[in-house]
């Protein structure tokens, strides 16, 4: 998987006008059913998010083309399991896949359209909830709107450490500056990871009725 990593990054540092569709083709891949569980990408968009700090990439590009591919991803996963229904997760390879996909399962149970928006997050389930949403008939409006946002705020997150951690050892030649950047990065991580795990373990009692309403 290194060896991977590796490639994509020299590759996107060599060709940077094919920067911006790889990383498309890169966030749809991962939020796709099945092929995401395969797609190492917190660690692309790491290095990925480097380059953008470092200068060598245009982070506006790169921006659009990532935000548009996690769109496109999700919403196939969601049509999948829309069109195919619940025989999707008992077919193979997702039958090999259960207990992720009954925690996708359970997690959209509670949760609704704030699974679709948090989902993107959580590495074990990414790729999966937008299939879960589609087999238990979420309204299409409503997944599409928690499918855009979601995507909007993920792709500077994922960006952004491996950015503030470039910004920060080019600010660091000059002074004092990189250790506040990165200070800021690890801090503003710590804060939305806390609040997605506060968020998750929160208690929450409803009505069958309250339930589908949410969905």
């Amino acid at each position: 998987m290194a060896d991977f990593i590796e490639q994509v990054r020299r590759f996107i540092e060599t060709h940077q006008e094919w920067a911006g569709l790889v990383t498309g083709l890169l966030t749809l891949g991962e939020s796709l059913v099945l092929v995401g569980l395969f797609v190492p990408a917190t660690a692309l968009m790491l290095v990925t998010g480097g380059l953008v700090g470092s200068g060598t990439l245009d982070g506006w590009t790169i921006l659009a083309w990532g935000i548009a591919g996690a769109i496109i991803g999700d919403a196939i996963s969601y049509g999948l399991g829309r069109w195919l229904g619940p025989g999707i997760l008992r077919r193979r390879p997702l039958n090999r896949q259960r207990q992720t996909v009954a925690r996708a399962r359970l997690f959209f149970y509670r949760y609704g359209f704030a699974s679709v928006l948090l989902g993107r997050f959580l590495g074990p389930i990414r790729a999966i909830i937008p299939t879960v949403a589609g087999v238990m008939g979420m309204p299409n409006g409503r997944f599409q709107l928690a499918n855009v946002l979601s995507a909007v705020v993920w792709m500077p997150v994922m960006l952004a450490p491996g950015y503030l951690t470039a910004r920060g050892m080019e600010d660091g030649l000059a002074g004092g500056g990189g250790q506040i950047v990165m200070f800021i990065g690890t801090a503003i991580s710590v804060v939305l990871g806390l609040w997605l795990l506060a968020t998750l373990l929160r208690p929450r009692r409803q009505t069958p009725a309250s339930r589908r309403a949410k969905i």
